[in-house]
């Protein structure tokens, strides 16, 4: 048995999927976090009978008739697949704006049952809705339900397991339309909110009291202001980078570091003798690799936590409202703001998020330019630069965050000129949920789900990444172990590269080439990487998030000043993403050129800032420009000149067809 949730977006149909499978989807209060349908299987606690039900959890949709890629999700399965009954989530606190998706799906003649979400919400403000009244004028059965608690959840499984192949009719006979005429489809719709505007005029009763401000009202008149509004956040997002990464995260980290130290060591004890190679491979390379990568997963999980009950207590809503002015003046939608903040988790929920935005082009800016937010993946090389070279410093991740706001608006700006359109007037809609308390378990099972993907990553890619890396660089192209590191396979693979770094870095370095480049494979792996190739794993413990011997010494190691240390940071949080988020770029923009141009942007930007930071601080901190500053300036000349000559051509073209339109 198959049954579909379906409801408009913040409705609490994840919540409620989440809570009738034992899943962990993430949830949000805002359109676009459940970007496909997700199944699972219904607990048997709620199934008294022994059935066996797979429930599947659609994107929100406001209605059949889709205005987005994500709403065509949810009508193309309920139309192709045919569940054998349909869930209807209902807001029981906006019955007017849900019923009118009500009334589609029922006009689909599939056994339907709606669960009356957010009961408890309307005990509170004195409205009453007459349930068998209800049911009587849509004809299927109602059940109050809360998603948070799971009360009625039994009740409703119990009418969905009734109404199994019973006829479904629609509360009205206005259906059939025909889809290709306008003013039919318009007629129709109007029809149903009149029906719909009638249905609650009889079923609820509601107090209203218009005159007074709730403290809602109060709290939003600061949080949504104009000049309140941007500086807020950025103190949140400070808070949350301290909390995670200095205040509650390092201690954590401490103590894992000193735990994964000890079986270290105890794994090296029972190699001791054994073949060089073998212990170079398993304690150096795999086991040290991996520590280098899972010490840092108390910053990241921490991470998770915090902005998990930002998402849950309504504070991400309003900063999209916040931001939606200012997003709108470098041509993108408003609903940018929800995939860029998406990615502060993962890149690749963040790229996929970009298919609630109508507009192509935009859609297609936004999934290229979310990668730019530093994602969850790269708190490990933020953190053991930070801790390296600065001390520790909070500042660092606070700027790497700012700086890639900063790139996103100028990035925007550039896609404009490129494609020749400037920014034009857009409409952003989103509703405003209330101010709730946050979910302190949701929010653990939240970063729990994502940690135990990071865990996953980190012992199968990772795992894999740092096991080449490590045979690479200890063997020859003729097979044999290298006396010397430097002309070890990896080396000569990576050593090409290093003259491209050259300009950011100021040294020739295959070990930082070569973890860039692995990098590509899964961020994390720029850690595992360098502590693999500077052959420094056996120092790596995570006392204040530094190596053994204090940041000056294994600064020497590396041999990077701070104003290269930081330049090289930076390129590998701009440049191109991960596999995956490269993949999910492709799946969202469906278009080859799109892509490419993306790729290209994004390790352009990443080289020109990482070019910029080096040879600026170096100037700054030693009076002197950094070496390899004439090939830079170079490349970044005929970055620059291949950009204006694209900019140019577009606005030639954009001209051209104007004025055939107007000759028409």
């Amino acid at each position: 048995m198959r049954i579909a949730l379906a409801g408009n977006p913040n409705s609490g149909k994840t919540t409620m999927f989440n809570a009738l499978t034992g899943s962990s989807e993430k949830v949000g209060n805002w359109a676009g976090v459940t970007v496909e349908k997700k199944e699972s299987t219904v607990k048997k606690l709620y199934c008294k009978n022994g059935e066996t039900i797979t429930a599947v959890d659609l994107p929100g949709a406001y209605s059949m008739s889709p205005f987005t890629s994500e709403e065509s999700v949810t009508r193309d399965y309920i139309k192709n697949e045919t569940p054998d009954v349909i869930i209807n989530i209902v807001d029981a606190t906006n019955l007017s704006r849900s019923l009118f998706f009500t009334t589609q799906l029922l006009e689909l003649g599939i056994p339907m049952v709606i669960a009356l979400n957010k009961a408890d919400l309307n005990k509170k403000k004195d409205t009453k809705i007459d349930v068998a009244l209800l049911e009587k004028k849509m004809g299927c059965p109602v059940i109050n339900t809360v998603s948070t608690s799971a009360d009625g959840f039994s009740e409703l499984i119990t009418a969905v397991i009734d109404q199994i192949e019973k006829d479904q009719t629609p509360p009205y006979t206005e259906n059939n339309v025909d889809l290709s005429d306008i003013e039919a489809v318009k007629a129709a719709d109007r029809k149903r909110f009149e029906f719909v505007n009638a249905v609650v005029k009889e079923v609820e009763t509601r107090k209203v009291y218009t005159r007074e401000r709730n403290i809602h009202d109060k709290i939003d008149n600061v949080l949504t202001n104009k000049w309140v509004g941007i500086p807020f956040f950025a103190l949140v997002m400070f808070l949350v980078f301290q909390i995670s990464q200095v205040w509650v995260g390092t201690p954590i980290a401490d103590l894992l570091g000193e735990l994964l130290g000890l079986f270290q060591e105890w794994v090296g004890g029972l190699l001791e003798g054994a073949n060089p190679l073998l212990y170079a491979l398993l304690v150096d390379g795999i086991i040290g690799g991996l520590i280098a990568v899972m010490g840092f997963l108390p910053l990241v999980m921490v991470m998770y936590f915090l902005i998990a009950l930002l998402e849950d207590c309504g504070y991400m809503a309003r900063v999209a409202v916040v931001l939606d002015p200012i997003f709108k003046k470098v041509g993108l939608s408003g609903k940018s703001v929800i995939p860029f903040v998406i990615t502060v988790g993962c890149a690749v929920p963040g790229v996929m998020a970009s298919r609630t935005i109508k507009n192509e082009r935009e859609r297609r800016a936004t999934a290229m330019l979310a990668p730019f937010m530093p994602c969850g993946a790269k708190i490990p090389v933020i953190s053991l630069f930070a801790g390296i070279f600065f001390n520790n410093a909070g500042w660092v991740s606070t700027v790497t965050y700012l700086a890639g706001i900063v790139l996103i608006f100028l990035c925007a700006l550039l896609i404009n000129g490129i494609t020749g359109n400037s920014a034009k007037k857009s409409y952003f809609i989103i509703e405003i949920p209330e101010y709730k308390k946050p979910s302190f378990k949701g929010a653990f099972k939240s970063m729990c789900g994502r940690g135990w993907e990071y865990i996953v990553k980190a012992a199968t890619i990772i795992l894999l990444c740092n096991t080449a890396v490590q045979i690479m660089q200890s063997f020859t192209w003729s097979f044999t172990v290298a006396e010397n590191a430097n002309e070890s396979i990896l080396a000569t693979i990576a050593g090409p590269f290093a003259y491209v770094l050259l300009p950011v870095v100021g040294i020739l370095s295959w070990q930082l080439a070569a973890a860039a480049i692995t990098g590509f494979i899964a961020k994390e792996n720029v850690v595992g990487t360098i502590a693999v190739c500077y052959g420094i794993t056996k120092f790596i413990n995570m006392d204040e998030l530094v190596l053994e011997g204090g940041a000056s010494d294994v600064a020497a190691i590396m041999g990077l000043t701070q104003a290269a240390a930081l330049a090289y940071l930076m390129f590998n949080l701009f440049s191109p993403p991960c596999f995956a988020a490269i993949g999910a770029m492709r799946a969202e923009m469906k278009s080859a050129k799109w892509l490419w141009g993306g790729i290209a942007l994004q390790l352009g930007v990443g080289f020109t800032v990482g070019f910029a930071v080096y040879q600026i601080g170096t100037l700054i901190s030693a009076g002197t420009l950094g070496a390899g500053f004439l090939p830079g300036i170079i490349a970044v000349a005929v970055m620059a000149a291949i950009i204006t000559v694209m900019c140019i051509t577009a606005t030639k073209r954009v001209k051209a067809e104007r004025a055939h339109k107007k000759a028409k």
